[in-house]
C-alpha cells in the first residue's frame, strides 16, 4: 500500500469563456502574469503527471474546491496522462472562507468516511480553550478520516502562519490536539491501531522543525513523523518564494503501531513539479511536493 499527500494550490473548476477550465497552480512565480486557459490545461496536466508518477494507492490532497473539480481533474487530466484509475473520490465541504477543502483519491473503497468539520473544540472535549476555539468549530478546513478494513487515515490542512503568527499557531495547536481526540476515539488503543494523520500542517519551521512545535500534541509521544527519518536538509516539501526558506509543512505522522511494523520505511518526495523546480516557471504542478511512503501488505 502506497500513501501519499498533495496540497494542489487552489484547484478550482471555473466557467471561462463558455468552457469548464480547471485554474492552474498560479502564484507570484511569474509576477503580474495574468492567467491564460493553455497556462492553466499545462499547470494541471503537470500536476496530473506528478500524482502519475507517485503511482500511490491513495492521496490525501488539500485545496480542492468541490467534488465537481476533483472528478474533472480525474477525467480530464489523471487519465490522460496514464495515472492509476481512482474510482474513489471524495470532496467534502469544510471550513475554509475560499472553499478549499481536503480531499482524497483512492484505489480501494473505503469502509466510511467521515468529515469533522462541524465539531467545535468543547465537542471534542477541549473545554480549556479560548472561547472561539471552544465554541466554535475548530478546524480552519477539516479532519476527513477514512476508515478501510486494516487501517485509517486522517486528512488535514491546519491554519496558515498568517496574518497574526502567534494566533495562528495556537489555532494549529488546537486543531492538532483535536485530531488526537479524535483518533483517540475512533480507537480503544490507538498505541496499538494502525492509523496515519498526513496532509498539509503549516508549520512554518525550517526543515527538521524548531520548538516549541504546534504540532507536538500529536508528535510528541503519539504519533512518528516519517519525515524525521530523512536526512536534514533533505527532508523539505516547500519553499518560501521570496526568501527561498526550505520548510515541511506536509507530513506523514504514523501510529506507534506502524512504525513497529515498519521500522525502515523512508517516505519519498517529489518535487520535479515545484516552483522553483520548474525554474520560476510554467507549467508547475504545485507550490508543495507531493510526499509518499509504502507500507508492504497494509
Amino acid at each position: 500500500m502506497r500513501i501519499a499527500t498533495f496540497n494542489l494550490q487552489n484547484l478550482r473548476l471555473r466557467q471561462r469563456d463558455g468552457r469548464r477550465v480547471l485554474e492552474g497552480a498560479v502564484d507570484q512565480d511569474v509576477p503580474g502574469a495574468a492567467p491564460t486557459t493553455a497556462r492553466d490545461i499545462a499547470d494541471r496536466r503537470r500536476t496530473a503527471e506528478v500524482i502519475r508518477d507517485a503511482q500511490a494507492d491513495i492521496v490525501a490532497l488539500q485545496e480542492v474546491f468541490d467534488a465537481a473539480s476533483l472528478d474533472f481533474f480525474h477525467d480530464r487530466f489523471l487519465t490522460e496522462v496514464g495515472a492509476p484509475a481512482y474510482p474513489h473520490r471524495y470532496c467534502l465541504p469544510g471550513n475554509d472562507g475560499r472553499g478549499l477543502n481536503v480531499a482524497a483519491l483512492s484505489r480501494r473503497r473505503p469502509v466510511s468516511v467521515t468529515s469533522h468539520a462541524a465539531l467545535t473544540g468543547a465537542e471534542l472535549g477541549l473545554t480549556d480553550l479560548p472561547p472561539d476555539l471552544r465554541d466554535r468549530r475548530l478546524f480552519r478546513r477539516d479532519c476527513l478520516a477514512l476508515d478501510f478494513a486494516a487501517f485509517a487515515i486522517f486528512i488535514c490542512h491546519f491554519k496558515a502562519p498568517y496574518p497574526d503568527e502567534a494566533k495562528a499557531h495556537a489555532v494549529r495547536e488546537a486543531e492538532a490536539r483535536g485530531v488526537r481526540r479524535i483518533v483517540e476515539t475512533h480507537f480503544a488503543a490507538p498505541e496499538t491501531a494502525r492509523w496515519i494523520v498526513l496532509g498539509d500542517f503549516n508549520e512554518p519551521a525550517g526543515a527538521g522543525g524548531a520548538a516549541p512545535s504546534a504540532l507536538a500534541p500529536l508528535t510528541e509521544g503519539f504519533a512518528v513523523d516519517l519525515l524525521d527519518r530523512l536526512t536534514p536538509g533533505e527532508d523539505w516539501t516547500y519553499e518560501v518564494f521570496d526568501t527561498h526558506r526550505h520548510s515541511r509543512p506536509d507530513r506523514l505522522l504514523i501510529s506507534p503501531r506502524l512504525a513497529r511494523d515498519f521500522p525502515r520505511v523512508r517516505p519519498k518526495i517529489i518535487r520535479s513539479g515545484m516552483t522553483r523546480a520548474a525554474a520560476g516557471m510554467h507549467p508547475h504542478a504545485s507550490d508543495h511536493a507531493l510526499v509518499y511512503a509504502d507500507f508492504p501488505g497494509l
